[in-house]
């Protein structure tokens, strides 16, 4: 029998605010039975401290990628047990610019950006691959494959619109985390997982991270069941 070729979506983490849509994400490939390769830049690691006590190490990165995707976006530790149970994942350092994916012949679908910080949005639009996050991004734009950029910043100027745009015209989708409240939020991860939805919705991922917009009027003050699906 011929073993499946294996061809994940690689998920880099930037230092921009934000982890918690990068959980979402994580945590909406896995649960779709998606492959990932995670890049985890240095910048990221003092933002993820800061926003949920976990400090991220090379050596024990499955434990606390682990710890981090069972966090709700409130905090609470044990909201999404299981998660990395059986997940094919697979972490490259950031530092590491031999990694697989730094090559055009590495397989992979393509790359979400989550969150993506301005800093990195001009690395990425000016070709700099200062770091594996942004020699990934490259690649994955010469190859033609798809390449989503959550950027997370608030106010935006001048210099990084035009960054924006210059992703835009190489073909990345530009998707700023800016959740919606049609689809009847009533809790923080509900708004985090609307985000991540529409990441996942850019990629052509499945999920049921939030309730889609059906025509009705009213239809976000419908009974829902638990967050993250109907």
């Amino acid at each position: 029998m011929t073993e499946r070729k294996r061809t994940p979506w690689v998920v880099g983490v930037s230092g921009a605010s934000g982890t918690p849509y990068a959980a979402a994400v994580l945590r909406g490939l896995l649960t779709a039975g998606e492959s990932v390769d995670l890049v985890v830049s240095r910048a990221s690691r003092l933002t993820l401290l800061d926003e949920t006590g976990i400090a991220f190490r090379d050596g024990h990165w499955r434990e606390d990628l682990a710890q981090w995707l069972a966090r709700g976006a409130d905090g609470k530790p044990g909201t999404f047990p299981g998660v990395m149970e059986d997940a094919d994942v697979r972490y490259w350092g950031a530092g590491d610019l031999a990694a697989g994916p730094s090559s055009g012949s590495y397989p992979v679908k393509g790359m979400l950006i989550v969150p993506a910080s301005t800093a990195c949005v001009a690395g990425v639009a000016l070709g700099l691959s200062k770091d594996l996050l942004q020699r990934v991004a490259s690649v994955t734009l010469k190859e033609r494959r798809r390449l989503v950029v959550a950027v997370r910043e608030t106010p935006l100027n001048g210099q990084t619109l035009k960054h924006l745009v210059t992703l835009d015209e190489a073909g990345a989708v530009v998707l700023p985390a800016s959740p919606a409240f049609y689809a009847g939020a009533t809790h923080i991860q509900d708004l985090v997982d609307f985000v991540a939805g529409r990441v996942l919705d850019a990629a052509g991922v499945p999920h049921r991270l939030y309730r889609r917009w059906d025509g009705e009027l009213g239809g976000s003050r419908a009974p829902v069941g638990a967050s993250g699906g109907d």
